[in-house]
């Protein structure tokens, strides 16, 4: 192994480790707080987060296998059943982004009828669609045998060099896979989060245009407490664009290098080395990391939960540990 694949194998180690733990959490804290079960966007973020942990499980760990060993890890049947997985796991956790972004579009445009047009109920069937919708292709890639070990990225993915059904159908499949998942996802959290922006920067306006005429007829305000609240003005403007620029950058970042690498590899006069895929594998496995940062862990409900979570657990060591000195005390 040269320095780059040693690198690598320790990035994926960090993916899976920080993936691992922050996807456990994420689920902790939603079976202890009430409220965040009780949510709708809550079950299309559990989907996410068990998408991402058993990619995290499963695959992430058999890609540093192939790292090591430089070959396929375990028989063809088991590294197709661990394709099929990896393509149904991908494309449920980019559609259930999808959905995220459509349940904050219908929650932010539409306030006073959120709660009508968005039920459990419709969460579940859109859920349903993303089940059918990962399962088709899936099965469509393992019935045409289109899943294997794939050595430019080292792990059992989508993989022309078992194809039985000629070259041309096999990129057909992988166009329209990707033109379905990656670019429907991306076009979905495009329009509804830069819709969102749009009417988070109206209300933006109302509020400084109220704040500013109130600043003139406070005209004995202290200059301190007039320059906090235009920085706190600046601030809103901010936060909005922040978050809208994260939820989309992030998917591109991780996602796109990958998904174009496999297109560009369709065309027989593209070379890319295998630095560069296992590059752009590590990326999309990254995903799985970022998610319960991007949608969860940095939401005050979350972090609000976590403390608790922390301390009770302080709380109750506390107690045992002055039970315990209750108990010495009296043996002695």
């Amino acid at each position: 192994m040269d320095s780059v694949d040693v690198f690598v194998c320790l990035l994926v180690v960090a993916i899976i480790v920080v993936s691992l733990l922050s996807n456990v959490l994420v689920l902790i804290c939603f079976l202890y707080n009430p409220e965040i079960r009780k949510q709708v966007p809550g079950l299309f973020t559990l989907n996410l987060t068990f998408c991402n942990l058993l990619l995290t499980v499963s695959n992430m760990p058999l890609t540093l296998v192939g790292l090591v060993s430089k070959g396929q890890p375990g028989s063809d049947a088991f590294c197709n059943a661990v394709g099929f997985l990896e393509t149904f796991l991908t494309t449920s956790s980019m559609l259930s982004m999808a959905a995220l972004s459509i349940d904050r579009w219908i929650a932010v445009v539409f306030p006073l009828s959120y709660h009508s047009k968005m039920r459990h109920r419709d969460a579940t069937v859109v859920l349903g669609y993303t089940w059918v919708h990962s399962m088709s292709f899936s099965a469509a890639a393992a019935c045409f045998s289109w899943v294997g070990y794939h050595q430019l990225y080292a792990s059992c993915t989508l993989s022309e060099t078992r194809a039985s059904h000629g070259r041309t159908q096999f990129i057909v499949f992988t166009v329209t896979f990707h033109a379905l998942t990656f670019l429907l996802s991306f076009v979905v959290l495009c329009i509804t989060y830069l819709k969102v922006l749009k009417v988070a920067r109206i209300h933006c306006k109302r509020i400084d245009i109220i704040t500013m005429q109130t600043l003139v007829l406070l005209v004995d305000i202290h200059p301190s407490v007039r320059q906090r609240c235009l920085e706190e003005q600046r601030r809103r403007r901010q936060r909005a664009t922040r978050k809208i620029s994260t939820f989309i950058g992030t998917f591109v970042l991780c996602f796109a290098p990958y998904v174009i690498t496999r297109l560009l590899e369709l065309w027989p006069t593209v070379r890319i080395t295998q630095h560069w895929g296992l590059l752009c594998k590590c990326l999309a496995y990254s995903k799985a990391a970022c998610d319960p940062f991007v949608y969860s862990l940095l939401r005050h409900q979350y972090r609000k939960t976590c403390t608790d979570i922390i301390n009770r657990l302080l709380k109750r060591r506390s107690m045992n540990s002055n039970d315990w000195k209750c108990v010495c005390l009296q043996r002695a």
